[in-house]
């Protein structure tokens, strides 16, 4: 079954390679492509994954987070951009989105990508996860609990926090599928949190790891 991406980007000329990518490539499908989160609200697509640029006519990227998981709550949101600021970093994590790629990404890595949102990865270019991480740092104090993860379960976790998918990390820790799975359900426990993204921003937040 094809991994069907929608794409909002302005610029005709990226969109359409874009486009002409994911169509191009087997095992992918791209269902939309549109210039403004507005026109993508106005219609009714079908998307698994969504490459979202930030700077957009109207309202932006990040804005449009929040309204287009309210119309479709499942899809994964990459944001595909040439910002590389802390702010506009910092907003789409905290607004939702599932990943954050620079324009100048190659296509294998942007396809990658895709998979790995996918899959329930947090995919960030190196750039990005690097200063994602560095943006963090020394902000926010200790806390004095570790919260009792476990040894495999802070291995797991810092793999999510580097954009691993659950399925690399099955393959980078030589445990199954199920057992990545049963990791994260003790650590979103442990922790009191939902969903990758918010194990991700309590865990930097409070240095748990």
């Amino acid at each position: 079954m094809a991994i069907k991406v929608a794409v909002i980007e302005d610029h005709k000329d990226f969109r359409e390679s874009i486009f002409l990518l994911i169509e191009s490539t087997v095992g992918y499908e791209c269902t939309a492509a549109f210039g403004s989160v507005e026109e993508s609200l106005e219609t009714d697509y079908n998307a698994d994954v969504l490459l979202l640029d930030v700077h957009l006519p109207g309202i932006s990227g990040i804005e449009g987070i929040a309204k287009i998981k309210e119309k479709n709550p499942f899809i994964k949101i990459i944001m595909l951009t040439i910002f590389e600021d802390e702010k506009n970093i910092f907003d789409a994590i905290l607004a939702g989105a599932n990943g954050y790629l620079l324009k100048k990404t190659s296509s294998l890595r942007i396809l990658q990508a895709v998979e790995d949102a996918y899959y329930g990865g947090a995919p960030m270019t190196p750039f990005i996860a690097q200063k994602t991480l560095e943006m963090f740092k020394g902000q926010f104090a200790p806390k004095d609990s570790d919260y009792d993860l476990t040894k495999r379960e802070r291995e797991v976790l810092k793999l999510i926090i580097e954009g691993y998918s659950n399925k690399l990390i099955s393959e980078k820790l030589y445990i199954s599928f199920d057992t990545v799975r049963n990791h994260l359900k003790s650590i979103y426990l442990k922790l009191h949190v939902h969903s990758k993204s918010e194990a991700v921003l309590k865990t930097m937040k409070e240095k748990i790891i």
